[in-house]
């Protein structure tokens, strides 16, 4: 592989407290990784089930966390719910 890992990939949760825009609902409404590089993949769980890409997860929070309203909650390596939430 060429380039070096500056961290590990991680997962996680968009979850939306409130829904500003009456468009996708309340709860978890996306799920995503962050990748080693810092770039991020978030696939959104509600119709029509986009994927996007962000340069970072603050790109993520900076269109989708509505002043946060909509914070992301990291999963832990086993994948389960826990973690902390970035960005409330």
């Amino acid at each position: 592989m060429g380039g070096v890992w500056r961290r590990r990939m991680r997962l996680f949760l968009l979850i939306r407290n409130e829904d500003v825009s009456g468009v996708s609902g309340t709860g978890i409404v996306a799920e995503g990784v962050e990748f080693s590089d810092g770039t991020v993949a978030m696939r959104w769980l509600r119709r029509p089930f986009s994927v996007a890409f962000y340069g970072s997860i603050r790109d993520v929070l900076a269109i989708h966390g509505h002043g946060g309203r909509t914070p992301v909650k990291w999963l832990g390596e086993n994948h389960h719910e826990r973690g902390a939430c970035y960005g409330q």
